[in-house]
């Protein structure tokens, strides 16, 4: 490090440090505007000093943990989390931030629920090289959070019940007497619905639907793993929304279920998100760079996650998919929902 980069490492660390000079939001726009390739020296010091970062996640414990340990092996900060459901994450933001205090480091969740903390004043603006690395539909306009990685809506089917050659090849074809008492669908994907509507036509949409559940049925279960497992046993032939991962890890598990990708085929991002005024801001970049960089992406890539880095070998490369657009759903969501209720008849 010559003797300019190690004047800049010893300002930006004063400023995370001494709460005289400057805030916690201020210290995070400083760690931010490094792009050289000091920058991971300059937070890695900062970080050690502040000792470890707090993360509020809704991933499964066990993705949290994979996460996790993987940081710490090629860092010396500890990664303290609390898991939650994406709305308790927001309930729990908003709450402590109303009460003043700013205990959480980084968010990693839904992308509704991290648009949501971006129009509520709850995230700060960060700026890290290593999105360039990230496909273009991973980046927000604000820059206060980033897709990690995506969950692509898909169907599944039993292969003991369901012959390839009689699968569907449209949405459409669903009209057919054959699937009569054999089609399933998440209680609450309204917001794959409303994305199907928002491509196709909300009418269109609508009357195609509604004439496959007066026709054939809908059985509405609640939770994209449980549609994959009575898919697996047989109590649901064609569940038509679950996530691929869940397909994926079900095949792995030796359960006779493959996916089924129907146009238009949707993604939902989840990403991370730095908080307004981290109390450990630099432990809070390093590890916002970690999860986006590809070594951080492969261990989500380990866990059944989509990622969102080109370096990453993805279904993205080959698939024509729709990203939901968090800020239209959150726009569009109470249309969409009631929408979604009036079409199958959800009470």
């Amino acid at each position: 490090m010559d003797r300019r980069n190690i004047l800049a490492c010893t300002l930006a660390l004063a400023v995370c440090f001494s709460p005289g000079i400057a805030t916690a939001q201020s210290a995070l726009e400083k760690l931010s505007a490094f792009k050289g390739a000091d920058r991971e020296k300059i937070l890695l010091e900062g970080a050690k000093a502040e000792g470890f970062l707090m993360l509020h996640s809704s991933m499964q414990v066990p993705s949290i943990v994979m996460v996790q340990k993987a940081f710490e092996a090629k860092y010396p900060v500890k990664v303290k989390y609390w898991r939650g459901g994406s709305e308790d994450i927001l309930r729990r933001a908003v709450v402590e931030t109303r009460a003043g205090r700013d205990e959480v480091d980084v968010f990693e969740s839904d992308g509704s629920v991290l648009e949501t903390m971006h129009r509520e004043d709850l995230l700060a603006k960060v700026a890290s090289p290593i999105t360039d690395e990230l496909i273009p539909q991973a980046l927000r306009p604000h820059g206060e959070w980033v897709a990690t990685r995506v969950n692509i809506f898909s169907a599944v089917y039993n292969t003991n019940l369901i012959d390839k050659r009689d699968l569907p090849a449209s949405y459409e074809a669903l009209k057919d007497p054959r699937w009569k008492g054999k089609l399933g669908i998440e209680v609450d994907d309204y917001d794959w619905f409303g994305s199907l509507a928002h491509i196709n036509g909300e009418k269109q949409t609508a009357d195609l639907f509604k004439s496959i559940s007066t026709l054939n049925g809908l059985s509405m279960r609640k939770g994209h793993t449980l549609i994959t497992n009575l898919v697996a046993a047989g109590e649901m032939p064609l569940g038509l929304t679950v996530y691929l991962q869940n397909v994926d890890v079900a095949k792995k598990a030796g359960a006779p279920v493959e996916a089924l990708l129907l146009d238009p085929i949707i993604a939902r991002p989840n990403g991370i998100a730095i908080a307004r005024k981290p109390p450990r801001p630099a432990a809070a970049m390093l590890f916002y760079d970690f999860v986006i960089s590809a070594e951080g992406q492969e261990v989500l890539r380990q866990r059944e996650f989509i990622p969102t880095s080109r370096k990453i070998a993805s279904p993205l490369a080959n698939l024509n998919v729709h990203f939901e657009d968090p800020a239209v759903q959150l726009d569009e969501g109470e249309k969409w929902q009631k929408l979604f209720k009036d079409t199958l008849g959800r009470k």
